[in-house]
């Protein structure tokens, strides 16, 4: 039995205020692909029969390097921000999550930095 009043007993295990963000910054990301992903399938297939060198000549294209590499940031970054939700929802064991959110973020930040660099490298005539 515990001497503190309800309210004494739950302050400070409430909301962490970042829950509408985190939601609405899933649901941007989300708004964000459905144009991107529409020129990404349109654009591969408008190059499907290309060889190497017009594949590279198409990714020269500032616009196109541009609009690919806001691709894969707003993909990457969209889907952190889902593993980040089941990681948090399904695993119950603190450091285990916390273990699993850091590796999620590393994996996830080498993923997107390899690719944007292997984009721009190409796009510069790397």
């Amino acid at each position: 039995m515990s001497l503190r009043s309800p309210l004494g007993r739950v302050r400070g295990l409430g909301s962490a205020k970042e829950g509408v963000s985190h939601w609405w910054h899933q649901r941007l990301t989300a708004l964000f692909l459905i144009p991107l992903v529409l020129w990404f399938v349109v654009s591969l297939l408008s190059v499907v029969h290309a060889d190497h060198e017009g594949l590279k000549a198409w990714l020269a294209r500032p616009l196109n390097a541009g609009l690919l590499v806001t691709f894969l940031g707003t993909t990457f970054f969209h889907a952190k921000l889902g593993l980040q939700v089941v990681i948090e929802d399904y695993v119950h064991t603190e450091l285990v999550k916390l273990g699993a959110l850091v590796a999620m973020n590393l994996v996830v930040l080498v993923l997107a930095a390899t690719s944007v660099i292997s984009v721009l490298r190409i796009a510069f005539g790397g």
